[in-house]
């Protein structure tokens, strides 16, 4: 699927299977392993998004346009994608920009870089117990986010916050280029891993 304005990329794979355990399975059909394996189902929700597209922008003193937001100028043809997860070590190559010094935009295409992709994994396990004819209760195990695995926001995008030594060499990404948060996928406002438990009766 295709969300949004901005492009972003989505693939989602669900699946319901049945263990095969207890009667009517392959392995443990009788006994009391059987008994208590036998009758459970899982869900699973694998989802693979790319990231967001974002724009690097630099302090806009040189452009006199209120509302408006200064792009940076791109000083190299391509830009290096390094692939960094930290504050010290860079997710695009930062070199590849400048601040602005004219009064005018800058040169970098907007929205031309992306934010790291995502990959979730959602599991749930569920079993129904016929109590009766008119009863039945379910219960359900659920984790989200299951494998625990980090949704990693954009890097900071503001050429302007990269400090520089006299001979044009790096001093201080500050915060430029570096991926330092992650997203919550909008479950709950948490992006760990977490787990869920229910009943359900029905009649």
């Amino acid at each position: 699927t295709v969300t949004g304005f901005d492009r972003t990329h989505a693939f989602h794979v669900k699946s319901v299977w049945e263990l095969p355990f207890g009667i009517g399975g392959t392995w443990l059909r009788s006994g009391f392993a059987g008994k208590v394996l036998g009758g459970w189902q899982a869900n699973n929700l694998l989802s693979f998004m790319t990231g967001t597209p974002f724009s690097v922008s630099a302090d806009g003193t040189s452009l006199n346009l209120p509302g408006s937001t200064q792009r940076a100028d791109q000083v190299k043809a391509s830009v290096d994608m390094l692939g960094g997860i930290g504050s010290t070590v860079p997710y695009f190559d930062p070199l590849a920009f400048a601040s602005v010094t004219t009064a005018r935009f800058g040169t970098a295409g907007y929205r031309s870089l992306r934010a790291p992709g995502v990959g979730n994994w959602d599991f749930s396990l569920f079993r129904q117990f016929d109590m009766s004819e008119r009863f039945k209760l379910q219960f359900r195990a659920e984790s989200l986010n299951f494998s625990n695995t980090p949704h990693f926001a954009a890097p900071g995008g503001n050429v302007s916050n990269l400090l520089r030594n006299g001979d044009g060499s790096i001093r201080s990404l500050n915060g430029f280029s570096t991926v330092t948060s992650t997203i919550s996928l909008a479950r709950e406002g948490l992006d760990a891993r977490q787990f869920r438990f229910g009943l359900r009766l029905s009649f």
